[in-house]
């Protein structure tokens, strides 16, 4: 333990230092004009955070997406990450988790089609193409987009976990950050993400305090709300199970590739069920090897019932998985999450809900 403590102080907080002055001349060259930032006539709403995944980014962008979809024609751009494709990409009935990342597929999927998504590096040039192929686009969402400043956005939204708060966080590679805290400043709203079930009206003003915002400047608390468990083989599941009836005689295997899965498994826990875990890297893309060893460890479960339970974002990567055991299809299912934003408890910087606070500030512009 002293010799991991030591390397962090003599390796990792020197390199930190070094990232963090390389943020902060970079954020400076867009304040002097240095870099340049494209301005729309469309509304962009940006959805980001300060720390290198787990804050529940992509349920919140598809909260927004919600939000507008019946009101505006929306659409929403990310980089796609760890796709094997280059540019830009437009998702259709053929696209896969490999032609446009695992996040962008599980949000075409989500919408069916009500929602244009694309996918391209390049977030100047994928607006523009966007605009190009669909004109009547008149809201657009940049997903993971915070620190890519070189698109102007009509609205930012920073969101951060309860249990990793940005005050207390580092640069990397010491801590999670991305970069300097001062960037917290740049939202106009920031969304505290994953919160507990029951907190106090001392848990809001703690954080209303530590993030200190300024006026302008919008908090918000969310939390997220598990719904039944979903088949992730539709075609093969034979039964739905629930986990309220499973007792101590059942047992299920967690299975979980996201940036912080400690929520997911968490929930899983709250149930009488046995659960037996296996962790893997964020947007990880699983190998035959791996599901033989999934394979391995669900027919070493023991119980009445056994099943195995991933997220959604895992379950997008499997479904398309050629690999997957066809054993497994039928007792492997999916957690579905969404966004309930939370009432803070008078603590509020605004009467408004984060629709309304939205609304407002695309109307303006």
């Amino acid at each position: 333990m002293k010799l991991k403590t030591l390397f962090a102080e003599l390796v990792l907080l020197p390199c930190s230092k070094i990232y963090g002055a390389a943020t902060y001349l970079r954020n400076k060259f867009f304040e002097w004009g240095i870099l340049k930032e494209v301005k729309f006539d469309v509304p962009v709403i940006v959805v980001g955070n300060l720390s290198a995944g787990g804050t529940g980014k992509t349920p919140h962008v598809e909260y927004v997406a919600g939000l507008f979809e019946r009101t505006h024609h929306v659409a929403v751009l990310s980089r796609g990450y760890k796709r094997e494709t280059k540019g830009f990409v437009l998702a259709d009935g053929r696209s896969t988790p490999r032609t446009i990342g695992d996040e962008s597929y599980q949000i075409y999927h989500k919408f069916e089609g009500r929602v244009r998504v694309a996918v391209c590096e390049d977030r100047v040039a994928g607006i523009r193409k966007l605009l190009e192929i669909d004109p009547k686009i008149d809201l657009i969402l940049l997903d993971d987009a915070f620190q890519h400043r070189y698109v102007r956005p009509t609205v930012s939204i920073l969101v951060a976990e309860f249990n990793r708060p940005i005050y207390r966080d580092k640069l990397l590679p010491y801590g999670r950050l991305r970069e300097g805290k001062r960037g917290i400043y740049r939202a106009d709203i920031l969304v505290v993400t994953k919160c507990p079930e029951h907190l106090r009206p001392f848990d809001y003003r703690v954080e209303t305090r530590n993030y200190d915002l300024y006026p302008y400047q919008h908090l918000f608390f969310s939390r997220f709300a598990y719904k039944p468990l979903r088949p992730v083989f539709p075609d093969n599941a034979t039964s739905f199970p629930y986990l309220d009836y499973m007792t101590g005689q059942d047992s299920l295997l967690a299975v979980a590739g996201i940036g912080n899965p400690r929520p997911f498994v968490r929930f899983l826990k709250s149930f009488e069920a046995v659960v037996k875990v296996d962790v893997y890297p964020d947007h990880h893309n699983y190998t035959r090897k791996d599901f033989d060893h999934l394979l391995a460890r669900y027919r070493a479960l023991r119980g009445r019932q056994r099943i195995i339970v991933t997220t959604e974002k895992d379950a997008v990567r499997m479904t398309n998985n050629p690999y997957f055991p066809h054993e497994l299809k039928a007792v492997t299912y999916y957690l579905p999450v969404e966004v309930e934003m939370v009432d803070n408890l008078s603590t509020a910087t605004t009467d408004k809900s984060l629709e309304e606070v939205l609304r407002d500030l695309i109307r303006r512009t």
